[in-house]
């Protein structure tokens, strides 16, 4: 029974953010985030989290007290993964098995294989089986709320760092021309070595997420991320068809059923699926083996920290995002070196939050 989950802990950790930020559908007042802590028989922990930012901290933590509740109830092994997601699913059905109760099982399903990669001392990306040692990454950003100097500070520091990719937000109120003077102004700052992706955050309509590509086309756009809302198949359909700039979309998923639909109507380039939206490194692995399946390569969403290892894994693979926003409070940030990030050696995941930065939700 020393493999068996003797006790989860939940805290939560903030982040610094000097000003609010926003892209075309959220201002975002604070980088926050939930951490979940397994500690099994053996004295071996794991952790987890999820990026909550300011968004219903209450319902967060109920649903993740609610889960803590029913995991130390039933009793589980650090192994059994699937198992202790089966079971939770038949316990939230009454609620939904999308939203924040797939959060939390998903934060502590990552967590759960932090512990066993501990308990056999290997990193995650080893225990399921890498083929590479390095992943494309691109630097993730660009905000909208940003000033012309805030944008170009921001992606030229990228390139000092070795970054051969940046991303940034579109769909201004200001209209098309605005996004398109932003993604000139970074053209001409990065010169052509460097990689530019846009991304919507699904804030506009088909016309005008038309208009944008094709005026975006000569600057050398990359791909261009969420131009619609995430279930107009149609109209991701449509841009396929007539943008000229290949599209990719994901993170707001919680199954399959999208990327099926997308695929049904050709209608996808790259998928990005959000490794605690969709429910865990299962699957993550699962959807990304779809896609592959259609030759459609994984770009996932946000989660770096645990993405890098687990696209290691995988056969076709477009890159990751980063985000440097836990970096200042982990023990052990990530390596990125000339547009590649590699995964830890560490067991698990190879990094632990800083205890100073972790206050603990009773």
């Amino acid at each position: 029974m020393k493999h068996s989950i003797k006790d989860v802990k939940i805290y939560s950790a903030v982040s610094t953010l000097t000003k609010p930020i926003a892209d075309s559908t959220h201002t975002i007042s604070k980088i926050a985030f939930y951490v979940l802590e397994v500690e099994l028989e053996s004295g071996v922990t794991g952790q987890g989290y999820l990026l909550s930012f300011h968004y219903s901290p209450g319902a967060i933590e109920g649903a993740l007290k609610d889960l803590k509740k029913f995991v130390l109830e039933h009793g589980y092994q650090a192994y059994e993964t699937v198992k202790v997601k089966m079971d939770y699913d038949k316990e939230a059905e009454y609620f939904g098995h999308e939203g924040i109760q797939k959060w939390a099982i998903a934060t502590l399903n990552v967590a759960m294989w932090d512990a066993w990669g501990k308990t056999l001392g290997a990193p995650v990306h080893k225990i399921l089986g890498a083929s590479v040692q390095k992943i494309p990454v691109y630097g993730s950003g660009g905000w909208i709320s940003y000033s012309d100097e805030e944008l170009l500070e921001e992606v030229l520091d990228y390139k000092s760092r070795g970054f051969t990719a940046v991303k940034i937000k579109v769909g201004s109120k200001d209209g098309v021309a605005h996004d398109l003077h932003r993604l000139k102004k970074c053209r001409e700052a990065l010169g052509d070595g460097v990689k530019i992706m846009m991304d919507a955050n699904q804030g506009m309509d088909v016309p005008t997420a038309l208009e944008l590509a094709e005026k975006a086309r000569g600057i050398g756009i990359q791909w261009f991320e969420e131009p619609v809302v995430h279930n107009d198949f149609a109209g991701y359909e449509l841009l396929r068809s007539k943008c000229g700039i290949a599209l990719a979309m994901g993170e707001r998923e919680y199954n399959c059923e999208a990327l099926k639909a997308l695929i049904a109507r050709n209608a996808l380039d790259m998928w990005q699926p959000d490794l605690i939206r969709i429910g865990g490194v299962e699957e993550w692995r699962n959807s990304v083996a779809l896609a592959n399946a259609y030759g459609i390569p994984a770009l996932p969403h946000y989660y770096k920290d645990y993405d890098v290892p687990l696209l290691c894994t995988v056969p076709k693979v477009y890159g990751a995002e980063s985000f440097d926003w836990i970096d200042g409070i982990i023990d052990n940030t990530m390596r990125i070196e000339n547009g590649y990030a590699y995964p830890r050696e560490g067991a698990g995941w190879g990094f632990t939050f800083k205890e100073e930065f972790l206050k603990e939700v009773k």
